[in-house]
């Protein structure tokens, strides 16, 4: 690949709506365009007109950022990070911790770099190895959608929503003023993006996510596929709304959600476990009304609670 096939330039930066004040980062680079890296795109070059968002995916999906005004300029490699501020890495879990270790070979300037993967515990443990002139503080938008790709990508992404950051490991010192700088800078972001942010260590975060997001994703795709199996294609066709909004999430990515298990496996598994005794519980008493009753009303109880939480 030619150097005038890996950067594509796209609109000009500037144009879009009155800026929100001086931007936190002047050049954005964002490692993965897809729901959430084509989101925190949109949202920063809405609140940063002057800013450069740099983007960095496949030329297909660079392509439909052209279309969405997403990103300044764009690349198929990491060459065009090099003079980055900001290294926002929004690929899968494993892959980020990769592109990650592969910063270093392009960016001898001071840079911060966060991600918005759902486990952080690795990659924390990952940037360890990094050069003092990269500055990593883990991050996870908790901001979702039913659709995926860059076409379901939206400036109002994170509106409302926490943004949860991550600089530190179980046992680790007290962050340095070099990570604490970029805590706040981060923050600073994440709130002009229209989050809320958090700071949690990643032991805490990632036995949190196991609880309320991994689990849910888990015991919905294994849902999906036991309904399928069993009554197949003309039997979905009678299923109303229940079934349909209970599996919503059934629909997403594959790439992401394993790397996602496999990165948490010791916190989702004790979950899962969990989940199965209450299951059996239930198999086993299923003529037993007060068993039953038992589980509803609890469930009944927490569901108020997270009605509660989200306003």
């Amino acid at each position: 690949m030619n150097a005038d096939e890996r950067f594509i330039p796209l609109v000009r930066p500037g144009s879009g709506p009155a800026s929100a004040g001086p931007p936190i980062f002047e050049h954005i680079g964002i490692v993965g365009l897809g729901l959430v890296g084509g989101s925190v795109a949109l949202a920063a070059r809405q609140a940063w007109p002057s800013a450069l968002v740099i983007g960095v995916d496949r030329n297909e999906v660079v392509e439909q950022a052209v279309v969405l005004h997403a990103i300044d300029v764009a690349a198929s490699d990491l060459t065009i990070v090099s003079e980055a501020d900001l290294v926002v890495l929004a690929a899968p879990v494993g892959e980020n911790i990769r592109l990650l270790a592969r910063l270093p070979e392009y960016i001898d300037k001071p840079v911060v770099v966060t991600d918005v993967g759902s486990t952080k515990r690795a990659i924390v443990e990952a940037a360890s190895a990094l050069p003092p002139n990269v500055v990593f503080v883990g991050g996870h938008p908790l901001g979702g959608s039913t659709g995926t790709g860059i076409q379901a990508a939206r400036a109002d992404l994170f509106a409302g929503r926490p943004w949860l950051f991550t600089p530190s490991g179980p046992g680790d010192a007290e962050p340095g003023a070099g990570v604490q700088e970029a805590l706040r800078r981060l923050s600073e972001f994440a709130r002009a993006l229209g989050a809320t942010p958090h700071t949690i260590d990643a032991s805490r975060h990632d036995h949190l996510m196991a609880y309320i997001s991994h689990v849910p994703q888990v015991v919905v795709s294994a849902l999906m596929q036991v309904v399928g199996d069993a009554v197949g294609g003309e039997g979905l066709a009678f299923s109303g709304r229940g079934l349909r909004d209970t599996t919503r999430l059934a629909g997403s990515p594959t790439d992401i959600w394993a790397d996602i298990c496999a990165s948490n496996a010791d916190e989702l598994g004790p979950a899962i476990d969990a989940l199965i005794d209450v299951l059996h519980g239930l198999r086993e008493h299923l003529d037993n009304r007060e068993a039953i009753a038992g589980v509803f009303e609890a469930a009944r109880r927490w569901r108020a609670a997270l009605t509660d939480s989200r306003g």
